[in-house]
Formats: structure tokens, sequence, C-alpha cells
């Protein structure tokens, strides 16, 4: 049976026309696993008051961050796709979970190319409904109506993995080597606490009560706020960081109902008009590749905010994107996988 690897990550909007900014958010938006209330509530939510309001300032913000060849995010998964392509034998596919990059369309290429076995990798090192848990779900529910013959296969959240925390830790090092730094931030990105609850397996462990993530428990295999903190913790293990100068926060929140905190924006503030920070660095791991929210949103935002509130340096470390030696770990997965 052949082999072939389908890479996955968010989307983008085909252009900063609101138009497609608005059939974007639409697609996105619209999935209940991102809004994951009752269809008639999410329809009227979305299409009778977001799509209305919100397309023209998303536009706005993708202009500032739009690169000549296109949607940032796209470029670099394209990047990292080629990179991994040159390492392994087998095709390797790229898909977008929202937007014309379909994971359909992605799992019919490889399907013309004779592949009946596919590794499906979400590029999400923590899971989440609203990324993993979508992905997986949606590429089942394709491959049992249009490819039965078909098998998937999907990796995990990777967060805990050795070798992609050493990448991400290296990444993060050698970007601040030259930085004048007081504090880094780990700014990931946020979804509402009830999520968390949906997706505790044992249906009593988490508590969101500061204190459950750190306990043992089956419930971490999907919990993405454990999965977070324990990022942050890898990370400052590897480099060997003093856990006084590092923080976590949760950022890009929607809606009024209450969502995992800190906040990034408000931390960004009051790490320089309460805690004397002077020059911060933010990293954004939930995150493989930059894009809005990293650009814009951190870059371009969360500076100004520390810059109004009183700090003088702000340092935004750039997403593994096509780093080399995550490039390395990725095909080394797929070859694993070719292996097997």
């Amino acid at each position: 049976m052949m082999k072939g690897v389908l890479l996955v990550n968010l989307g983008s909007p085909e252009s900063t026309d609101p138009k497609d900014v608005k059939k974007y958010l639409g697609e996105f938006l619209m999935d209940e696993r991102v809004i994951d209330v009752p269809y008639w509530f999410r329809s009227f939510l979305v299409k009778g008051i977001i799509l209305n309001t919100r397309p023209k300032k998303s536009a706005a913000a993708y202009q500032k961050i739009w690169w000549k060849e296109g949607s940032p995010l796209i470029v670099l998964s394209e990047r990292l796709q080629e990179k991994v392509q040159e390492k392994t034998t087998l095709p390797v596919g790229l898909a977008m979970r929202y937007g014309s990059m379909s994971i359909k369309k992605g799992l019919q290429e490889l399907y013309d190319k004779g592949v009946r076995d596919v590794q499906l990798i979400p590029l999400y090192p923590q899971f989440a409904m609203a990324t993993t848990e979508t992905i997986v779900v949606l590429a089942e529910e394709l491959r049992a109506e249009f490819f039965p013959d078909m098998k998937i296969t999907d990796v995990p959240a990777f967060y805990q993995k050795p070798e992609y925390i050493k990448a991400l830790s290296n990444s993060i090092k050698e970007y601040l080597a030259d930085k004048d730094y007081d504090h880094l931030l780990f700014s990931y990105h946020g979804v509402p606490e009830r999520h968390i609850r949906k997706s505790d397996i044992t249906k009593s462990h988490c508590k969101i009560d500061g204190s459950c993530c750190n306990k043992p428990s089956p419930a971490h295999e999907f919990c993405y706020r454990h999965q977070c903190f324990q990022t942050t913790k890898n990370v400052i293990s590897e480099l060997g960081l003093d856990e006084n100068t590092v923080s976590t926060s949760f950022q890009s929140r929607l809606g009024v109902d209450p969502w995992l905190q800190p906040y990034t924006d408000r931390t960004i503030v009051k790490k320089a008009e309460k805690d004397g920070i002077k020059k911060l660095a933010i990293v954004t791991p939930a995150f493989v590749s930059d894009c809005l929210e990293t650009l814009e949103e951190i870059a371009m935002e969360g500076k100004h905010e520390f810059l109004e509130a009183g700090g003088e340096e702000f340092y935004t470390v750039p997403c593994i994107n096509d780093n080399d030696e995550w490039v390395d770990v990725l095909s080394g997965w797929i070859n694993d996988f070719n292996n097997n």
C-alpha cells in the first residue's frame, strides 16, 4: 500500500479584499468546534453579526502583514512542505482546514498519485478542539465518503516530543542571542474555558483552578491548557531559563465568555506598567507558521501596547516556520512512518 503525507495548517483568505476575508471568516467561524454553540445561535452570531462588522477590520489587518507572494501563513507552509519533500521519498501534500487549499483537495491529490496510506500531520503542537480535532474529524469524514479504500493515521499533539522542543528552543535561542531583554512571554492562542472542560475525557479533572494542570491525569492528553503550560516548562528546562523571567499568557479571545487566562494584551501592559519590565520578548509556540495573530496582533498591536505602557524594547520571536531543524524533525517522523 503506497504511503504519503498530508501536512495541514489553519488556512487564509484568498486575498485582503473584504469579500475574500468574509468568505474565509464565514467558513472558519461556522465550524462547530470553533464556536461550539447550537447551529441556530452560531448562524445568528456569525452571519447576523460578525460577518456584518468584522471583515473590513480583519481585511485591514491582513493588509498590514500580506506579502508580495501572498498570505504569510500559506507561503511559509509551502516553504515547509518543499523542504520536507526534499528529505523524504514519500509524496508530501499540503492542505488547509479552511479556504481553497482544502483537506479534500489535498487527499485527492495524494489519492491520484496512488497513495492509500496517509500520515496526517496537523501543524499544531498542542491539541485543541478548534485545531487538531477539527482537522482529524473532517479528514476522517472525507475519507469515509470519498476515499473508502484509504487509511489515515494522524500524528497527535507533539508538545512533549523532545526533538520538537529542542528545535523550538534552539530557534528561540538563536533569535534572542543578540537581544537584550528582561522577560520572555510565551503567548498561546486562547480558547474558551468550556473547550477545556469539553475535552476532558475524565469529565471531572479539569477545574481550571491553577493546580489541575500540574496533577497527573489522563485528561492531559487532550487538555490544551495543560499542554501550553507544559510547552513553556519544557522550553525553560531545555534552555535553562530562570523561571522568574518567563511567563505564559493567552491571546486572541472572542466574545464575552471566559477564555483561558491570563490574557496576553493585559499581560503586556501589566509587564510595563506594574512589573517595571522595559525590554520584553514574546514567543508564540501555539503557531508553527507566522500568521495574522503573530505578525499583526503581537508584533504590531502588542508592541504598540507595550511601548504605550512605558516599555522600551519589544521583540517578537518568529515562529518555527521552515526552520531547518524543524524540517529535520518533521522529515524524521515521516521517514519513521515510511519504515513501519
